[in-house]
């Protein structure tokens, strides 16, 4: 672990909410100080050295890395807490991980092996997948720059990574660490996701044997083997050692992805990209020992593999200390039929066919796997359905236009489309996916039974249900509804105006406690709008989201007034205990904002209406 050293004469006592307690490390960039907030947070606190502080290059480098940070799931990294640009001390603010890198970790400990190993391989390949998906290219991946927290590594410092432009490569000079650096730096090449890969096999090799796979006794050396050499494994297990030589291939586009290396390393076929819940796979099997137990039908007595677990042990060794990291995404994960089983080969998919057949011939000899009665198969979570139906049944609110709605063609809308991104990133093509409309009385029912997988129907977080909230997937705000063009530009300018009071609707009595307004009940929505088009109410009450849906269908033009009187949070909701299939869910809403789909689809359903929708990531829930 990093020593915390005494704050010095000119350090800083304060940055933003964080009061300094003592110095982490300097670096070329800035210094890093340990901060701790009123609420009890500890943070590494980045402040850019005062010398570059007029410097806009500099600084230009410093919003990249704060840029980096945020756009990766925070599950496998150190999650931004808080962040300051353009003031006079610009800083960045992360989770302080307490725990030794792995550098420390194998020379106190010696080369790991076994589960740990297996762990770490896992781990780190699952963040480097995250990375990738996130646009990333990290460039400085090293033992050094990964941190072994109690909840599985966390690879950090992005201080001279980038952003992948349309290409998908960079072409740069020379940068990261000469013994862990790819060919295609040291020459000048594209610097691409394979440098990160190569980077990867000679970290874990390092993990695994205690010494750099391309070290020695001066920088000339290092770098005339790493473009001219090969890498000596023959100490590491199989098949990780084929892993690691597959990935130190001189040649980038000979080494495997980052998405196929953990696609083999987790035995799944490697047909497509790694899912969300490859991730959440991923990120579960390197947390240590949390898997559930084997279903009775799948014992080594009825010829199938028994789900190997981990051992904690490694957990408990010295140097993983117990650190204050939380998983804000994509935790838990289905049971992993095997890690390291027979027949893993480079570059034939690894994994076990997804429906074992009889041997017709050839020198095949293959027991066939006993397919499980029907009334026996049992989910764990609804992340082990997916993964092994391929099917998904989501329960949404019917009749809100824009948002879902039922009709003749099938399901439309925000939320619609929101519950088919989310299937996809488990693993369920648009084809497995059934909706069926459900009321607000039968949510809890239908995922009791078993009849819904997941509920999307602006349900927001609360304690009164007994179910698991994932996300929020969206914030909304109680506000009211007028037409384009009227004289209304906040609440307190409805006074004495007709508001539209549909049914018993909470947000109605949301605007009576801001405004005197004259009430005009009716039964439904569709019945404001009528109302509205008439022009016999001047306003409509309701969550933001709800009232641009309906809105955009109008062929008169309208306006959501932007009050935004309450926040709700709009999330998706499991089977009460369901905290794998939360976390996957939650990690693919990350997911969602990240690349964009989020304000794809805001636009998509409600741009002919003057409306300004919450577009920020909405904080998560806690999957408990």
């Amino acid at each position: 672990m990093p020593e915390i050293g005494p704050l010095g004469r000119g350090d800083p006592q304060q940055l933003g909410p964080f009061r300094l307690i003592g110095r982490l490390g300097e670096g070329g960039q800035g210094v890093v100080y340990l901060g701790q907030n009123d609420a009890g947070e500890r943070a590494a606190v980045k402040l850019l050295h005062v010398k570059f502080t007029g410097d806009l290059t500099a600084r230009s480098r410093f919003a990249r890395e704060l840029k980096a940070a945020e756009r990766v799931a925070s599950f496998c990294t150190a999650r931004v807490i808080s962040a300051d640009l353009d003031g006079d001390t610009p800083y960045i603010a992360s989770e302080y991980i307490e725990g030794w890198s792995l550098r420390e970790a194998v020379e106190a400990g010696g080369p790991m092996s076994g589960s740990a190993l297996e762990r770490l391989a896992i781990g780190t390949a699952t963040a480097l997948t995250a990375i990738h998906h996130a646009g990333i290219v990290h460039r400085d991946f090293k033992p050094d720059n990964v941190l072994m927290a109690a909840d599985g590594p966390r690879v950090v410092d992005f201080g001279i990574a980038r952003i992948l432009d349309s290409t998908g490569t960079i072409t740069s000079r020379a940068v990261g660490t000469p013994a862990y650096m790819a060919p295609e730096q040291i020459s000048g090449g594209e610097v691409g996701p394979a440098a990160d890969v190569f980077a990867w096999g000679s970290t874990i090799a390092f993990a695994a044997t205690g010494s750099a796979p391309f070290g020695g006794t001066s920088i000339a050396v290092v770098l005339n083997r790493v473009l001219n050499h090969e890498a000596d494994l023959s100490t590491m297990p199989e098949p990780l050692r084929g892993v690691v030589r597959a990935c130190l291939n001189k040649s980038p586009g000979a080494r495997p992805t980052a998405d196929r290396v953990l696609l083999r390393l987790l035995g799944h076929a490697e047909a497509a990209d790694a899912s969300t819940a490859v991730l959440s796979q991923g990120a579960e099997v390197a947390g240590g020992d949390t898997m559930p137990p084997v279903p009775a039908w799948q014992t080594p007595e009825n010829g199938t593999r028994a789900v190997r677990v981990p051992s904690g042990r490694s957990r408990r060794r010295r140097w993983a200390v117990a650190a204050a990291a939380v998983l804000a995404l994509a935790g838990g994960a289905f049971a992993v039929q095997r890690f390291w089983g027979p027949g893993f080969a480079l570059g034939t998919g690894g994994g076990p066919p997804a429906s074992p057949t009889p041997s017709t011939g050839g020198t095949s000899h293959r027991t066939p796997t006993p397919s499980p009665p029907a009334q026996a198969v049992r989910f764990f979570s609804v992340v082990d359905k997916t993964a092994k139906t391929r099917k998904l049944t989501i329960a949404m609110r019917d009749l809100v236009p824009g948002v879902a709605l039922h009709g003749q063609d099938g399901w439309h809308g925000f939320e619609v489309e929101v519950g088919t991104y989310i299937a996809r990133q488990l693993g369920v093509p648009a084809s497995g996916v059934t909706f069926r409309a459900s009321s607000m009385a039968e949510r809890v029912s239908l995922l009791d039974s078993g009849k819904a997988d997941l509920v999307i129907a602006t349900y927001s977080v609360n304690s009164a249900d007994p179910v698991t909230f994932a996300g929020p997937y969206y914030t909304a705000h109680v506000d009211v509804l007028v037409r384009e063009g009227a004289p209304f530009a906040k609440v307190a300018d409805l006074k004495g105006r007709k508001l539209c009071a549909p049914g018993s609707n909470a947000s109605v009595r949301v605007i009576q406690s801001a405004v005197d307004v004259q009430l005009v009940p009716v039964g439904t929505y569709a019945d404001c709008m009528d109302l509205m088009r008439r022009g016999d109410v001047d306003a409509v009450p309701g969550d933001d989201l709800l009232l641009a849906g309906f809105a955009n269908r109008e062929q008169s033009r309208y306006k959501v007034l932007g009050a935004r009187l309450t926040d709700e949070r709009y999330a998706v909701a499991v089977k009460r205990g369901d905290v794998r299939a939360c976390r996957a869910v939650r990690g693919a809403i990350a997911q969602m904002y990240s690349d964009g789909t989020v304000n794809d689809l805001l636009k998509k359903y409600f741009s002919k209406v003057d409306f300004k929708p919450d577009r920020t990531t909405p904080a998560p829930a806690a999957c408990d």
